[in-house]
């Protein structure tokens, strides 16, 4: 369909804003002819449209000769950003605008039957109609109704339908694609008197000599008179069951700019009805609703609402629909039962019964993961099982269950069209997609999570909504009456130009009071019904009004947007109003200074925002062979006041670690990352160095066993970025769970969560991370994690030492003190008598150490009282530096740089406590002693 930027078939009979007049010369005129379209200039207002020097634009479009098939004009530009070279011609002498040109080159195109245009300011601020002229030799002119218009005539009423051609012509009218009316003598004038009803009306032109075609297409209905009067009480948008009688149905619809709007289904044989005419709220005109009585309870109806342009929808806030595209393709096995899809009815319908049993919830008072605590398993069903249902999916809770992660984020399981796909082509997100099953297996599911301490996110899409939506299809161009088309300008919910650079289907205006009220309404649906744990919100970017689809470098889209802050902050207080310990995470990946501000969003109050933080490059670099750091792993760098940053390495949006391990791996002799069970051992160190630093993460599904298949392959195996979000193979199906060197990874990470679940350490905020960023380190790709927190019971410090190198490396470990240290993947336990002693670390190996916290020695009983030394922030940002210090009795502080020059020295003022360093020295590495009666402590810091 063309972009349309008005729409003419707002209201009723012939209605039409902004027209303008203009002549053609010559006229008729054929594809090949040049042109010159010329407008007065007393057309244009310049100074309301803040136009300078005549800067006044056309926007064109061209059709086929049967009028379809739109395109718009190669040379237009972007809405906001007209390109020059469609830039009106001005005439000052005539006061006239013009401009001259030949449509095959000016559309670069041949077979044009119509072309349309409109004019506009450069910036797509102000613009005329839409206007329409017929290309050939033929041209059919509706003088009434006008083409494109909505004709309102009262019941058992006719309308004349009159219409001229330049030449002789036959004529042919339809009524929804039936013809009622045509003439056999060629004439230039077209007149009939037709008993008016509700149709889409199409009147066809032939020329006599040539056989050439023209149409034009409008509507007609009769006159309704709608009763208004006050909504009850118990009704609001959507489908309401009565809360005493199980007879009664309520039904309610906004519909501005509509003037009437029926119920069909199958309750009246899918017929328009005045008896079951909406009513209209006496205190809110624009909200439509019925309440349908004398129904069956537990028995299935469908319905569609039907609107005076006959537009035809199932209820935006369906729970569940069906679909004349998709439901054929669903098995009985996945779906046993599903209602047939009404026989001629098209696109979707919805549903309800009353008297439904509810399900019958086990579990009632899950206790959710800490946000900080949270070990998310991203999971797309469709390539997670064979089966691709929910079914399939709970058993595998075992599975699931035994890697020790504690929550489960499904990409969208809202309505999507087709049954095959990611998700994010979301046509009605208060419906579950019946792809997967039926509603009450997925309860059941989530009910079964629940009772594994697994909380279930769900993956939600709000930036946009798809052509089959009902919220497109009630206000969109649809010229060939086919129910697609592009948005109008009169939509209450959606842009009619995307207003940033990332926009896919149509984009949602979250300035919007409707947007927002369905939102909200989704929002609810999803964690009432089916008690969800919170969502995962897609592409949060797109929530500005502040830019285009035509953002050079992507600069505004990823640039602080103020209304974008306030809207998400506004969405975060209605989700938590609704549910206030929800999860609220977003995929933004923008600016710091912006996702701060949901982050740090009422944290007071133990709530605030979740961020995305893509780690994929550097920890790929890192498990390929190569140096790169993952330091902003640490929430403080991104200005996070909590553990906010939801971590990831893999995601359904990114390539697998494993397929470029295997791909693009380092080679030193013998050792070769591109060799399978060499990149597996690899995959086991990335997890040590990814679990183990505090704050949530994320795994996405099979990379427990090295899955490396590319995000790009395709189902016959080549790869293209064509099949991005074509189906993958399935790790079950191939065996990946019982083959020994893949099950390793898997059984390695659940170790290491095994470990992170059971020690309240890894709840600490005071942690470094030094990857492979170490000025002057000798070793490169020797990765360092320390964690610390003297409150904790058991382990107080964790040290985590990784070889990324492709060589057998002597790693000094820095311990904080010396005394016993427990390997805590093998519990071997060592006695530690120098914090730099190397320990060697084959390629690819890892060490997790712990203090030992159980029986000590008779030699170190005295371990528990040597002193340690933390620096909690590590790399030193803006010159200071907290170092944290217990049992230093008559403590000094020493600073050497690399070379071993003394840069500082202090005492400390007591044995246990803080000290802010003001850490004013040149970016790089330096040792920090600590010297006391109680021994010495030695920690890298690193100044950047």
């Amino acid at each position: 369909m063309k972009k349309f930027y008005l729409s003419v078939m707002l209201f009723v009979t012939f209605l039409v804003f902004g027209q303008i007049s203009y002549t053609i010369t010559p006229s008729p005129f054929n594809e090949t002819d040049q042109i010159t379209l010329s407008i007065p200039g007393n057309q244009i207002d310049e100074t309301a449209w803040g136009v300078v020097n005549n800067a006044v634009y056309i926007w064109a479009w061209s059709l086929d000769t049967s009028f379809n098939n739109s395109q718009n004009c190669p040379t237009n530009g972007a809405w906001d950003n007209s390109d020059d070279l469609n830039k009106l011609n001005y005439n000052s002498g005539t006061d006239t605008y013009s401009l001259t040109f030949t449509p095959t080159t000016f559309f670069s195109r041949i077979g044009i039957g119509r072309f349309g245009f409109l004019l506009k300011d450069k910036t797509g601020g102000h613009q005329t109609a839409d206007h329409f002229v017929n290309v050939g030799v033929l041209s059919l002119t509706m003088t009434n109704p006008l083409s494109n218009s909505i004709a309102s005539v009262p019941a058992g009423n006719s309308i004349n339908i009159a219409a001229t051609t330049n030449v002789n012509a036959t004529f042919q009218l339809k009524a929804n694609g039936v013809v009622v009316n045509s003439t056999s003598t060629p004439s230039t004038s077209y007149s009939y008197n037709y008993l008016a009803d509700d149709s889409f009306m199409e009147l066809i032109a032939t020329d006599a000599s040539t056989s050439i075609t023209k149409n034009a297409t409008f509507i007609t209905n009769k006159t309704r008179s709608v009763v208004s009067e006050p909504i009850p009480s118990w009704i609001k948008q959507g489908i309401n069951y009565h809360p005493t009688d199980n007879t009664k149905v309520g039904l309610a619809l906004y519909a501005p700019y509509k003037n009437f709007v029926h119920v069909i289904g199958s309750f009246n044989s899918w017929t328009v009805n005045d008896a079951y005419l909406m009513k209209r709220d006496a205190t809110a005109p624009d909200l439509y609703w019925i309440e349908l009585s004398g129904l069956t309870p537990a028995q299935l109806y469908t319905f569609q609402y039907k609107t005076n342009d006959l537009k035809k929808v199932a209820d935006p806030f369906s729970p569940e629909i069906l679909s004349s595209y998709d439901d054929q393709w669903i098995s009985a096995t996945t779906y046993p039962g599903l209602p047939a899809f009404p026989a001629g009815q098209g696109f979707e319908v919805s549903m309800f019964k009353t008297g439904q049993t509810p399900y019958n919830w086990q579990v009632t008072n899950f206790q959710r993961p800490n946000k900080e605590d949270l070990v998310i398993y991203e999971l797309l069903l469709r390539d997670f099982t064979q089966e691709k249902n929910w079914q399939s999916l709970i058993n595998k809770i075992t599975y699931l269950k035994s890697l020790n992660i504690n929550a489960i984020e499904l990409l969208p399981i809202m309505e999507f069209e087709g049954n095959l796909s990611w998700g994010y082509n979301t046509s009605f997100h208060y419906a579950i997609d019946k792809a997967y099953g039926t509603p009450e297996k997925f309860k059941e599911f989530v009910d079964l999570c629940h009772q594994n301490g697994i909380a279930v996110i769900l993956d939600i899409a709000f930036n946009h909504a798809t052509g089959r939506s009902p919220l497109v299809r009630l206000w969109n161009i649809d010229p060939d009456g086919d129910g697609y088309g592009e948005i109008a300008a009169n939509n209450p919910y959606f842009n009619q130009i995307p207003r940033h650079k990332y926009n896919v289907f149509h984009d949602f205006n979250h300035s919007s009071v409707a947007t927002r009220y369905y939102v909200e309404r989704s929002l609810q649906q999803w964690l009432t019904e089916f008690r969800i744990d919170g969502f995962r919100w897609d592409l949060t970017k797109g929530f500005t009004q502040n830019c285009s689809t035509n953002d050079i470098d992507d600069t505004c889209t990823n640039s602080y947007q103020q209304d974008r802050v306030d809207v998400l902050k506004y969405y975060a207080d209605k989700q938590w109003a609704i549910d206030p310990n929800s999860y609220m995470i977003f995929e933004h990946l923008g600016t710091d200074a912006e996702e701060q501000q949901w982050a740090n969003y009422r944290i007071a109050e133990g709530k605030g925002v979740m961020l995305w933080n893509k780690m994929t490059h550097p920890y790929n670099e890192n498990t390929m062979g190569y140096k790169d750091s993952f330091d902003r792993m640490d929430h403080e760098l991104h200005g996070f006041t909590n553990m906010h940053a939801v971590g990831f390495g893999e995601s359904h949006d990114e390539e697998r670690l494993m397929f470029k391990n295997l791909a693009y791996g380092a080679v030193e002799g013998a050792y070769d990352v591109k060799n399978l069970n060499t990149a597996l051992e690899r995959m086991k160190t990335f997890g040590a160095t990814f679990f183990t630093i505090p704050g949530p993460k994320m795994i996405w599904q099979f990379g427990e066993l090295g899955y490396e298949f590319s995000i790009n392959r395709c189902p016959d195996g080549s790869i293209n970025s064509g099949c991005r979000t074509d189906e993958k193979p399935i790790a079950f199906t191939l065996g990946y769970d019982t083959n020994a060197s893949r099950k390793a990874v898997y059984d390695t990470w659940a170790k290491i969560l095994s470990i992170r679940n059971a020690n309240p350490v890894f709840k600490s905020k005071t942690y470094s991370i030094e990857s492979n960023n170490l000025t002057n380190d000798p070793n490169g790709l020797i990765t360092r994690i320390y964690v610390y927190d003297p409150s904790a019971t058991g382990i107080k410090n964790i040290v985590v030492l990784a070889n990324y190198t492709t060589a057998p490396k002597d790693v000094v470990p820095y311990f904080p003190y010396t005394g016993q240290w427990q390997n805590l993947m093998d519990n071997t336990i060592s006695n530690v008598t120098s914090t730099t002693a190397p320990i060697n670390l084959q390629p690819g190996e890892f060490r997790i150490f712990g203090n030992y916290s159980g029986t000590l020695s008779v030699m170190d009983e005295n371990a528990k009282n040597k002193l340690s030394l933390q620096i909690a922030d590590n790399p030193v940002k803006n010159g200071l530096a907290k170092l944290i210090y217990y049992k230093a009795k008559n403590g000094e502080i020493m600073i050497y740089d690399m070379t071993g020059k003394k840069m500082d020295s202090f005492k400390l003022k007591s044995e246990d406590g803080t000290y802010e360093l003001k850490a004013n020295y040149p970016a790089g590495t330096y040792l920090v002693h600590l010297r006391s009666d109680n021994g010495i402590a030695i920690q890298k810091m690193q100044i950047k």
